[in-house]
Protein backbone atom coordinates (compact mmCIF):
# COMPACT_ATOMS: atom_id res chain seq x y z
CA UNK A 1 0.00 0.00 0.00
CA UNK A 2 1.27 3.37 -0.81
CA UNK A 3 2.48 5.26 1.87
CA UNK A 4 0.45 8.67 1.47
CA UNK A 5 -2.62 6.37 1.41
CA UNK A 6 -2.19 4.86 4.34
CA UNK A 7 -0.84 7.64 6.26
CA UNK A 8 -4.63 9.05 5.13
CA UNK A 9 -6.66 5.78 6.02
CA UNK A 10 -5.76 7.22 9.37
CA UNK A 11 -8.08 9.79 9.44
CA UNK A 12 -11.15 8.22 8.08
CA UNK A 13 -11.75 6.66 11.55
CA UNK A 14 -11.28 9.00 13.44
CA UNK A 15 -13.67 11.64 10.84
CA UNK A 16 -16.26 9.21 10.65
CA UNK A 17 -16.34 8.53 14.44
CA UNK A 18 -16.84 12.57 15.05
CA UNK A 19 -19.98 12.16 12.78
CA UNK A 20 -20.96 8.94 14.49
CA UNK A 21 -21.11 11.08 17.30
CA UNK A 22 -23.19 13.68 16.14
CA UNK A 23 -25.06 11.05 14.51
CA UNK A 24 -25.88 9.28 18.04
CA UNK A 25 -26.93 12.82 20.10
CA UNK A 26 -29.56 13.04 17.15
CA UNK A 27 -30.45 9.25 17.45
CA UNK A 28 -31.28 10.53 21.22
CA UNK A 29 -33.18 13.47 20.86
CA UNK A 30 -35.74 11.74 18.43
CA UNK A 31 -35.78 8.78 21.22
CA UNK A 32 -36.76 11.45 23.72
CA UNK A 33 -38.96 13.10 21.84
CA UNK A 34 -40.48 9.79 21.51
CA UNK A 35 -40.88 8.97 24.94
CA UNK A 36 -42.58 12.60 25.04
CA UNK A 37 -44.65 10.93 22.47
CA UNK A 38 -45.64 7.94 24.48
CA UNK A 39 -45.80 9.53 27.76
CA UNK A 40 -47.46 13.35 27.25
CA UNK A 41 -50.65 14.19 27.49
CA UNK A 42 -53.53 13.65 25.11
CA UNK A 43 -52.79 17.24 23.54
CA UNK A 44 -49.06 17.29 23.53
CA UNK A 45 -49.21 13.16 21.79
CA UNK A 46 -51.87 14.73 19.07
CA UNK A 47 -49.31 17.20 18.18
CA UNK A 48 -46.06 15.03 18.72
CA UNK A 49 -47.07 12.16 16.49
CA UNK A 50 -46.57 14.11 13.29
CA UNK A 51 -43.24 14.15 13.92
CA UNK A 52 -43.10 10.53 14.04
CA UNK A 53 -40.34 10.54 16.60
CA UNK A 54 -40.57 6.88 17.37
CA UNK A 55 -39.87 6.08 13.59
CA UNK A 56 -37.01 8.30 12.82
CA UNK A 57 -35.31 6.96 16.39
CA UNK A 58 -35.73 3.77 15.13
CA UNK A 59 -33.87 4.38 11.77
CA UNK A 60 -31.56 6.64 12.50
CA UNK A 61 -30.56 3.99 15.75
CA UNK A 62 -29.89 1.30 12.97
CA UNK A 63 -27.67 3.89 10.99
CA UNK A 64 -25.43 4.30 14.31
CA UNK A 65 -25.33 0.76 14.96
CA UNK A 66 -24.07 0.24 11.16
CA UNK A 67 -21.78 2.50 11.42
CA UNK A 68 -20.22 2.02 14.63
CA UNK A 69 -19.67 -1.51 13.71
CA UNK A 70 -18.33 -0.77 10.27
CA UNK A 71 -16.11 2.05 12.07
CA UNK A 72 -14.48 -0.10 14.60
CA UNK A 73 -13.97 -3.00 12.51
CA UNK A 74 -12.44 -0.03 9.97
CA UNK A 75 -10.37 1.39 12.32
CA UNK A 76 -8.71 -2.19 13.61
CA UNK A 77 -8.13 -2.72 10.58
CA UNK A 78 -6.30 0.34 9.28
CA UNK A 79 -4.09 0.38 12.35
CA UNK A 80 -3.49 -3.76 11.85
CA UNK A 81 -2.78 -2.57 7.99
CA UNK A 82 -0.24 0.00 8.88
CA UNK A 83 1.74 -1.05 12.02
CA UNK A 84 0.97 -5.06 11.46
CA UNK A 85 -0.51 -5.03 15.20
CA UNK A 86 -3.35 -3.71 16.84
CA UNK A 87 -2.46 -2.27 20.09
CA UNK A 88 -4.24 -3.36 22.51
CA UNK A 89 -5.25 -0.73 24.92
CA UNK A 90 -7.87 1.36 26.89
CA UNK A 91 -9.53 3.20 23.27
CA UNK A 92 -9.41 -0.40 21.75
CA UNK A 93 -11.25 -2.18 24.33
CA UNK A 94 -13.65 0.78 24.86
CA UNK A 95 -14.85 0.64 21.57
CA UNK A 96 -15.31 -2.95 21.40
CA UNK A 97 -17.26 -2.74 24.37
CA UNK A 98 -19.32 0.39 22.85
CA UNK A 99 -20.34 -1.74 19.94
CA UNK A 100 -21.18 -5.02 22.17
CA UNK A 101 -23.39 -2.71 24.04
CA UNK A 102 -25.03 -0.89 21.16
CA UNK A 103 -25.58 -4.32 19.32
CA UNK A 104 -27.71 -5.44 22.77
CA UNK A 105 -29.78 -2.10 23.29
CA UNK A 106 -30.85 -2.57 19.61
CA UNK A 107 -31.45 -6.08 20.11
CA UNK A 108 -33.75 -5.16 22.65
CA UNK A 109 -36.11 -3.36 20.19
CA UNK A 110 -38.26 -5.96 19.86
CA UNK A 111 -39.18 -6.56 23.60
CA UNK A 112 -39.74 -2.97 23.20
CA UNK A 113 -42.02 -2.87 20.58
CA UNK A 114 -44.09 -5.36 22.62
CA UNK A 115 -44.20 -2.38 25.33
CA UNK A 116 -41.56 -4.23 27.79
CA UNK A 117 -40.74 -1.47 30.30
CA UNK A 118 -37.60 -3.34 31.98
CA UNK A 119 -36.43 -3.53 27.93
CA UNK A 120 -36.61 -0.20 27.64
CA UNK A 121 -34.98 0.46 30.39
CA UNK A 122 -32.06 -1.25 29.68
CA UNK A 123 -31.73 0.14 26.18
CA UNK A 124 -31.37 3.22 27.66
CA UNK A 125 -29.30 2.60 30.07
CA UNK A 126 -27.06 0.64 27.84
CA UNK A 127 -27.10 3.64 25.05
CA UNK A 128 -26.51 6.30 28.06
CA UNK A 129 -23.59 3.99 28.81
CA UNK A 130 -21.96 4.17 24.97
CA UNK A 131 -22.59 7.72 24.83
CA UNK A 132 -20.99 9.06 27.89
CA UNK A 133 -17.91 6.63 26.63
CA UNK A 134 -17.98 7.93 23.59
CA UNK A 135 -17.05 11.47 24.41
CA UNK A 136 -14.48 10.17 26.48
CA UNK A 137 -13.30 7.83 23.17
CA UNK A 138 -13.61 11.43 21.24
CA UNK A 139 -10.54 12.44 23.68
CA UNK A 140 -8.51 9.92 23.46
CA UNK A 141 -8.96 9.46 19.72
CA UNK A 142 -7.29 12.65 19.07
CA UNK A 143 -4.70 11.70 21.45
CA UNK A 144 -4.18 8.78 18.57
CA UNK A 145 -4.52 11.22 15.81
CA UNK A 146 -2.33 13.61 17.32
CA UNK A 147 0.72 11.22 17.66
CA UNK A 148 0.03 10.19 13.91
CA UNK A 149 0.15 13.59 12.84
CA UNK A 150 3.24 14.06 15.01
CA UNK A 151 4.43 10.73 13.44
CA UNK A 152 3.82 11.39 9.80
CA UNK A 153 6.77 11.20 7.07
CA UNK A 154 7.41 14.64 5.96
Amino acid sequence: MPEALAFNLNFLHPLAMWALLALSAYAMVLGIKAKKTRTGTPEQRKELIKGQFAKRHYLYGSAVLAVMVLGTFGGMAVTYLNNGKLFVGPHLLVGIAMTSMLAVAAALSPLMQQGNLIARKIHVGLNMGVFTLFLWQAVTGMQIVNKIWENRPV
